[in-house]
């Protein structure tokens, strides 16, 4: 109701302030009441205040029919253009962090990670690569100048580069280089090909803003029927992963001072920061970096709508996680071995595991016999054997 009311107060004074017929209107209305109150010798208050009611009043079922007509029209979430990500002819010459080499690769891609060693989204697609036997190369892209990613109109990691016989094919975002993946294993398709069916939708949402979108990046384009009931139901799992689960780490991860700290000097080590950048470099993450966090993850804890005690919304997650898990009566929520689901909840969780709130989640949820049973088929490459 407030919404609609605001709306009509919004409408009624924008017709009152542009419409050439109102004015017209409320003048000669005007203008026949003062020739009454003239006529009759004097020109009361009482006449004035009336005249303005009026005003009121017919501005507000003017501004109320526009509104109305307004609000029954259709929404336009106007598509303003549909882009596929274009190949790349040359990329600058960057060594690698280090190189994943696997004996038994089946694919014959020359893969290259752009990524943040303790990012939740590059830990997927990671976990990915490795589940399923894939050789690649990680470059860990500098968090404060990200040099290594310059040459991408895409700012975000991962990213995930295929040297191919045309050039060089970028894919973008974590849920869509997983989903891109899966169907080259699966179907064997032309790469170039498959990376078309996930253009980048442009759109305007209904407040206006332009956002930009994979809006099919959870789909597999198989060109064999799946079941439809485990393939839907996969989709859901890994949505939510995007959409709740990884929302619920940061104010974990940066409860505290402490903590933040505490898990930036983690990430450091994960990540070879000493190795990898410069002194003053490392230092400037480590410390602004902990410092912002902290303010940042208190932020998250109220958008997010999470409890007092941040630790209850993770160990929430998790028991949501495992009582799915459990009602498949399987050891994966993809039966004997896991599906693309799986892979996206242990991959989130790899970012956190030397952190304090992973070590309280292992002791306060029921996950941590699922989450070791995931590391051992990923850290042995399991996958492979099903491609």
């Amino acid at each position: 109701m407030y919404l609609f009311s605001h709306q009509v107060r919004i409408y009624g004074r924008n017709f009152l302030k542009t419409s050439k017929n109102s004015r017209l209107f409320l003048c000669a209305w005007n203008t026949r009441a003062l020739v009454r109150n003239y006529s009759s010798g004097r020109r009361s208050h009482g006449g004035v205040f009336k005249l303005g009611l009026a005003g009121v009043t017919v501005g507000a079922l003017v501004g109320t029919g526009y509104s109305i007509h307004r609000l029954n029209q259709p929404r336009l979430h106007i598509i303003n253009e549909e882009i596929n990500i274009p190949m790349i002819n040359e990329l600058p010459k960057v060594t690698p962090s280090r190189q994943m080499l696997y004996q038994d690769d089946p694919t014959e891609l020359k893969l290259t990670l752009y990524q943040y060693q303790t990012c939740p989204f590059c830990c997927k697609v990671r976990v990915f690569l490795d589940y399923y036997g894939i050789s690649y190369d990680l470059i860990e892209v500098d968090p404060v100048l990200r040099q290594a990613i310059k040459w991408s109109p895409y700012k975000k990691v991962p990213i995930l580069v295929a040297k191919l016989s045309q050039g060089y094919q970028p894919l973008n975002d974590s849920s869509m280089i997983i989903s891109a993946l899966s169907t080259y294993l699966k179907d064997k398709k032309d790469l170039r090909e498959i990376v078309s069916c996930y253009p980048l939708i442009t759109f305007v949402d209904e407040d206006g803003a332009k956002k930009s979108e994979i809006m099919n990046k959870y789909f597999q384009v198989l060109g064999q029927p799946a079941v439809a009931k485990e393939i839907s139901e996969e989709r859901k799992w890994r949505q939510w992963v995007d959409d709740v689960f990884v929302h619920v780490l940061s104010p974990n991860v940066y409860r505290t001072r402490e903590e933040a700290f505490e898990s930036f000097n983690w990430f450091s080590e994960a990540g070879e920061w000493e190795k990898h950048f410069p002194v003053w470099e490392r230092s400037i993450i480590i410390f602004v970096g902990a410092w912002a966090m902290y303010f940042i993850g208190n932020r998250l804890k109220k958008k997010y709508q999470l409890k007092d005690d941040v630790r209850e919304s993770l160990y929430d997650e998790c028991n949501y996680w495992m009582r799915a898990v459990r009602a498949k009566g399987s050891k994966f929520m993809g039966g004997d071995r896991p599906n693309l689901a799986d892979l996206a909840v242990y991959g989130v969780l790899c970012s956190i595991e030397g952190c304090q709130a992973f070590k309280d989640a292992l002791v306060h949820t029921k996950i941590k016999h699922w989450y070791y049973a995931m590391k051992d088929v990923v850290d042995n490459h399991q996958g492979s054997q099903f491609i």
